[in-house]
């Protein structure tokens, strides 16, 4: 259960760095309560009862944005969804006058996502209410890092010692970065596999040990986190074709082999089968976790809303 003396220190969630481990630990555990009663026929609570949370998306989504409209609505929040292809933005307005605009509604969360890294760091200097950071350019990720932590935790124990190979497309990946600050943060071993094209300059500096052969970086691994190949953040060729691409660094069961025997897959999601992971492992029971991670999503969220409001509160 939740420590309910801990109180978390910060206004906002807009990403992993400048997170204690005490403060992870923390969403950790109050997601946690939240799991069992989101397997239940009656999933709704009142925690959030009379408050309002707007979800701003300017980028699409599914997973992150359902997950969260989700979240609210089984905490009994007024939950409102934005989006910017049917929002002002189309007609010229900027981020800061959708921010002011929005805070003259008075809500009490915004959760944003937006395609330019800083972005929701600017709205948050803007608004009154609590923010949440739903992915921002290749910045960072959050909930998306909590709630692959909270599968891992569910799946295989705490965090500390858990060696973590992360997996494709490091350079476009903001999911990459808030998992390193994370799994570090807690004391896991992170490796980051990858081309050379698609590994961030000074990469080790992130905080995990590079390595350009997969095979050779998935020796030892309890977890294999792939990334999607996010080819609309590329501009220029990355990799020469698909097809090469997943034959160096798509995971299939004969690079799986290298890792431990009993290792777990996970994946962001969505997938792209064939590119990433082929199909059969992205379907195995056995190995993949990456509809339990989909399941995570919402409790980690449910946990983030219910702890910014408890601040407001403060």
């Amino acid at each position: 259960m939740a420590k309910k003396t801990y109180r978390f220190p910060h206004k906002h969630l807009l990403g992993i760095r400048g997170l204690s481990a005490e403060d992870i630990q923390y969403l950790l555990d109050v997601a946690e309560t939240h799991i069992a009663k989101n397997r239940q026929q009656n999933k709704k609570k009142d925690s959030l009862k009379g408050r309002t949370v707007i979800n701003l998306f300017f980028e699409n989504s599914t997973r992150t944005r359902t997950s969260f409209e989700l979240a609210g609505k089984r905490l009994s929040a007024d939950v409102i969804n934005m989006s910017a292809t049917h929002s002002s933005i189309k007609k010229g307005e900027t981020l800061i006058d959708t921010a002011m605009t929005l805070n003259a509604m008075h809500p009490d969360i915004i959760c944003v996502r937006h395609p330019e890294s800083g972005a929701v760091q600017l709205l948050s200097e803007k608004v009154n209410c609590a923010v949440v950071n739903a992915g921002d350019g290749t910045h960072e990720h959050p909930t998306q890092a909590l709630l692959d932590a909270l599968t891992i935790r569910m799946k295989r124990g705490p965090l500390k010692g858990q060696t973590v190979a992360i997996c494709g497309d490091i350079l476009h990946s903001r999911v990459a970065r808030s998992n390193v600050a994370l799994l570090t943060t807690m004391g896991a071993k992170v490796r980051l596999i990858g081309p050379p094209t698609l590994m961030p300059r000074f990469a080790d500096a992130l905080g995990g040990k590079v390595y350009h052969n997969m095979r050779e970086g998935l020796k030892g691994c309890d977890i294999i986190m792939m990334l999607r190949l996010q080819t609309e953040r590329m501009q220029g060729s990355f990799v020469p074709s698909i097809r090469e691409y997943f034959h160096f660094y798509g995971l299939d069961a004969e690079k799986l082999s290298h890792a431990k025997s009993d290792a777990l897959v996970m994946h962001p999601g969505p997938i792209n089968r064939g590119v990433e992971i082929s199909g059969e492992l992205a379907d195995d029971i056995q190995r993949s976790v990456i509809l339990d991670q989909v399941e995570m999503g919402v409790a980690v969220r449910q946990a983030v809303l219910e702890v910014l409001v408890e601040g407001l509160d403060a």
